[in-house]
């Protein structure tokens, strides 16, 4: 088996998560790492911290074998990696993606894809021109209950959809981060752009693009984020869809994510209990779900990365760049329904 070789940029919540997965994953090899603290260059992640999952990070991680860069854009020009994977701040997103593709590279980049509209049209031009595939890190349609569910609503046995509700809420993530960068609204975008765009990925992954958005949000931990944020989404026909989330519980609650897609043949739900379908004649279904490749979303998005990558198969099972471009355009459109009180046309 070839082995896939991985440069990864940024080794936070993030990038650690994926140096966990690719650890575990028969053929592929971190063989380069960037980043900018001294510390993390030496293995030492004792200060990483995310809001679900997670490890013990007070034991230095073994970067013995893996060339390391404090400079991205130099791991990027030198590296010999097969695939650049970018974990850093959304801000960073945009110019090391599209130089990265131009250097011929596979590129899989975390989500947010970007910060701007400005940005999601130069990296679509960069990748439609590239030799190198490109995905995003929008990993809940890989999500095991997620797809199940989604695999289960297209093939028509729950029948036509009368509502949905998405659900994402996290403990506080103040402090959780380099130079705190989630509290800074300007980087992150808040809870709005980086949490909660999880869900509207979601609406337009099962439901498509909506006629309408409309959302209200508020400021309440961050410097100038959508701290926590309800959207209601328009598709006609009498359909009603709505996100909500945020990042303003205390640490130490748990996270939250959630769903039900109430349908006329069967609801389908995620929450606390465990994910069920309940059907309209009484009976209710516990799935099997696809875990082969490991429990979570960031285990089947990448171990399929990168055996399309190997195989040299365009990767398109979870996401195309035309449904990743849609999914930043709803959350761009919910940014500014926010700040104006209006309902926007897509």
């Amino acid at each position: 088996m070839k082995t896939v070789k991985i440069g990864l940029i940024g080794f936070g919540f993030m990038g650690t998560t994926h140096w966990g997965v690719y650890k575990g994953l028969k053929g592929a090899k971190v063989t380069a790492l960037a980043d900018v603290d001294p510390a993390k260059r030496k293995g030492d992640i004792s200060k990483v911290v995310g809001n679900i999952g997670g490890g013990d990070n007070s034991k230095p991680i073994d970067l013995s074998g893996v060339t390391v860069y404090e400079d991205a854009m130099k791991l990027i020009r030198e590296a010999d990696v097969d695939i650049v994977d970018i974990c850093v701040p959304t801000p960073y997103h945009a110019d090391l993606a599209v130089a990265a593709l131009k250097s011929g590279k596979h590129v899989f980049c975390e989500k947010p894809l970007c910060r701007t509209a400005e940005e999601v049209t130069k990296i679509v031009a960069a990748a439609k021109k590239a030799k190198g595939f490109f995905n995003v890190g929008l990993c809940v349609r890989a999500w095991p209950e997620y797809r199940h569910a989604y695999e289960y609503f297209k093939s028509g046995k729950a029948g036509k959809l009368f509502y949905a509700t998405f659900r994402r809420n996290s403990p506080s993530v103040a402090g959780n981060a380099w130079n705190d960068w989630y509290m800074d609204g300007k980087m992150s975008g808040g809870a709005l752009l980086d949490l909660h765009i999880h869900d509207v990925d979601e609406v337009n992954y099962f439901f498509g693009k909506p006629k309408t958005v409309e959302a209200s949000g508020v400021n309440a931990v961050s410097k100038g984020g959508i701290d926590y944020v309800v959207s209601n989404y328009e598709y006609g026909g009498g359909v009603f869809v709505v996100a909500e989330g945020g990042w303003v519980a205390a640490k130490g609650t748990p996270f939250e994510m959630a769903f039900t897609i109430v349908c006329e043949k069967a609801t389908l739900k995620l929450d606390a209990s465990g994910y069920h379908i309940y059907t309209t004649d009484g009976k209710t279904l516990a799935p099997k779900l696809d875990v082969k490749n490991g429990p979570t979303g960031w285990h089947q998005e990448l171990s399929y990365f990168v055996d399309c990558v190997r195989k040299g198969v365009e990767p398109t099972k979870y996401q195309t760049l035309d449904s990743v471009a849609t999914t930043m355009k709803m959350v761009f459109a919910e940014e500014k329904s926010i700040a104006t009180r209006s309902q926007i046309r897509l």
